[in-house]
């Protein structure tokens, strides 16, 4: 039998995790040709990481990840590469609308996340719940 275990020369492991990132003061942002950008944004982010996204979806003011990665990475470097080059490359697309939205910064996520480690916790009900969100 095949497990969903990584193994590399020092180690062996299954870590997942869900991972909630919303919107700068719960703005409802995630509609229309702005929430089309940012999943492609954050589908290109994705591809170039050494982690990977086994789901995600959004609802109007947040996104929900479940999230498969390494241990030599950390929950927060994760979030920190999807807020911080997704906010940069969707200032690029949108300026006068988030200028609106935004106009003392360009922000577009809030401070803190959600994180969770879900261990071998039932993927696919976290998975059917990512996907309900949208």
């Amino acid at each position: 039998m095949q497990d969903n275990y990584i193994r590399t020369n020092h180690s062996k492991h299954y870590l997942k995790a869900h991972i909630i990132l919303v919107c700068k003061y719960r703005k409802k942002l995630l509609i229309g040709q702005l929430k089309e950008d940012m999943h492609i944004i954050l589908e290109s982010i994705i591809s170039n990481s050494d982690f990977t996204v086994e789901v995600y979806e959004s609802d109007l003011d947040h996104y929900h990840f479940l999230i498969r990665y390494i241990p030599r990475l950390s929950i927060s470097q994760i979030v920190r590469r999807l807020k911080q080059q997704s906010t940069y490359l969707i200032w690029q697309q949108h300026p006068i609308s988030l200028q609106k939205q935004f106009w003392r910064k360009k922000q577009f996520w809030s401070s803190g996340y959600f994180a969770c480690s879900i261990g071998e916790a039932s993927p696919d009900t976290i998975k059917q719940y990512i996907l309900s969100q949208g």
